[in-house]
This record gives C-alpha cells, sequence and structure tokens, in this order.
C-alpha cells in the first residue's frame, strides 16, 4: 500500500500547473497565498486546494515547506517586484538592441526574494547572450537567467483568447503541454484547414487532445467506413458514422440510401479484426459502384 502525504495545490503567477507542498502545520485554505520554499528560493503562490492527501506517486519528494501564510509586508513586496519586471523589460530591451541580438523578449519575472531576474524570450536558433548577462548583472546587481522558450510557451506567456472565444487554455488552465496529432483531427471528423484546427501559436490546438478518447472509444462500437451491414431494408455499404446522432449512413444494393440507428443494424464493430468478404458481398460491392 503506497504512503500517502498531506499536501496543499499552490500555483504561481503566470503558471497553470499545480504543485505540491507540505502545509507545515498551518491551515491553509483554498484561495489563501502562501509564501513556499522551492528550488528558485522564496515564492509567492496561491493555494488552489485544500489540504488533502495524495498517493506517493502524484508528489515529487522531498516535499517543500509551506514558510508561511502572506503578510501585509509579502503583498507590498510582490507589488514592488512586478513594478520592477517592467523596468527590467524596458532595460533588456534595449541591450538586445544594443548587441544587435536575433530574439525576441517576451517577458521578465523576479523570484519574490529578488534573488534571481528571469527573461524569457524567443529565437529562431542559438543566441550568444554572455555580454548581455553581463551588462544586465551589473544594472540590476542580482542573478540572471535568460530562458529560451517555444512558440507554444510563447503563447502561454502573451495568453490571449482562442476562436472559441475563451481564454487560451495554456494560460488558463492546462500544467503541462501534451502531443496533439493530426490523427486526433481526422478521428474527431474536424476538418483538416490548418487555419481550423491551428492555436494562435501556429501548431495544432491543444484542445484536439480532449475529446480523442471519447471519439476511438466511439469509432469502435460502430461498423467500419466503406464495411458491409444488414439493415431493416437490406444489405448496403457504410458510407458515414455519426457519432453524437448515434446515426449511420448506409448505400444500399438498389442504388438508394438511408440512415439508421445504430441499434437497426447487424454488423461487424470497428473495433474489431474485419471478416472476411463473402463472394455474395463482392457483387453487392460492384452493384453499389456501378449504380
Amino acid at each position: 500500500m503506497s504512503k500517502k502525504y498531506r499536501v496543499t495545490g499552490v500555483r504561481f503567477t503566470g503558471t497553470s500547473k499545480t504543485y505540491y507542498f507540505d502545509p507545515q502545520g498551518f491551515k491553509v485554505e483554498r484561495g489563501d497565498n502562501i509564501i513556499v520554499e522551492t528550488a528558485r528560493g522564496l515564492e509567492y503562490g496561491t493555494a488552489v486546494t485544500d489540504i488533502r492527501e495524495v498517493g506517493e506517486k502524484e508528489v515529487v519528494l522531498p516535499l517543500k515547506p509551506i514558510i508561511r501564510l502572506v503578510t501585509a509586508k509579502d503583498k507590498e513586496q510582490l507589488e514592488a517586484n512586478r513594478r520592477e519586471q517592467q523596468n527590467a523589460i524596458r532595460i533588456c530591451q534595449e541591450k538586445i538592441i544594443k548587441h544587435n541580438l536575433p530574439m525576441k523578449l517576451l517577458s521578465a519575472e523576479y523570484t519574490f526574494d529578488r534573488g534571481k531576474v528571469i527573461f524569457y524570450f524567443t529565437s529562431g536558433g542559438r543566441v550568444d547572450f554572455r555580454e548581455l548577462v553581463k551588462e544586465l548583472a551589473s544594472i540590476f546587481r542580482t542573478r540572471i537567467e535568460l530562458r529560451q522558450v517555444g512558440v507554444r510557451d510563447e503563447a502561454r506567456h502573451l495568453c490571449g483568447y482562442g476562436s472559441c472565444g475563451r481564454k487560451l487554455c495554456c494560460c488558463s488552465h492546462l500544467g503541462d503541454f501534451e502531443t496533439v496529432s493530426i490523427k486526433m483531427a481526422k478521428n474527431q471528423g474536424i476538418s483538416l484547414n490548418p487555419t481550423k484546427i491551428s492555436g494562435v501559436c501556429g501548431r495544432l490546438m491543444c484542445c484536439l487532445k480532449y475529446e480523442d478518447e471519447a471519439y476511438t472509444d466511439l469509432r469502435a462500437r460502430f461498423p467500419k467506413e466503406g464495411s458491409f451491414v444488414t439493415t431493416p431494408n437490406g444489405r448496403g455499404k457504410v458510407t458515414q458514422n455519426s457519432f453524437l446522432s448515434n446515426q449511420v449512413t448506409v448505400i444500399l444494393s438498389d442504388g438508394g440510401y438511408g440512415k439508421f440507428k445504430l441499434d437497426e443494424i447487424k454488423y461487424q464493430p470497428a473495433g474489431y479484426e474485419e471478416i472476411v468478404v463473402s463472394d455474395d458481398e463482392e457483387i453487392l460491392n460492384e452493384n453499389i459502384s456501378s449504380n
């Protein structure tokens, strides 16, 4: 039996991923602002869960502790950091232009304890920014980190709204990016027009992943398109499956067609191996093709 750990789920500004921390005896409730210890030092976060128990597989050990609930002084520090971040972006952008570096600055972030300034940027290739780091370190008098991110992370940093009218998934609730493939669009019968299945980042939309498992399950229950089925009006070939309306469109041997409910037909489910086609069905196929 796996060991259980008492944890609080915490998110940080600019991220939608939840990290687990040891509450250390604090009475933390969902929505509370807290100071926690991380690999980057002290950070200001928000509890997104009440204290609860999770299995060993759900946490990264050793658990970092919650240091304290946020105080008025901590809030002032956070606001000061945010103001300084805007100034840091302006200065860094000036230095990028000065050094003529092929990089696009996205944002800047101070760690809560101001032990480091992190600059996020995109670029078409590798960038030699050693001189830039030296100059920025002499200005800010703290550790400097320049972090190159991809186009999906760029969309997360800049945020915005998708074609659905809602805030982008990557900056609202997605913790980690998952692999999305064109096969998922095909599986759901979505138009393969790139403008319809691509997000603002130019990559396939993350939401294609959400319903793929459900469509895979539905597809396994329906007859395969192109296979033969028995309908109340005779044998025919399946031309289209309408998963949401639970209907199958069939071209019949007499050249007509019909739409039938799934429970009205006899068929071989798409999730199983195809049975050997009989000579009669080969003739039926020829008749349908000629009509």
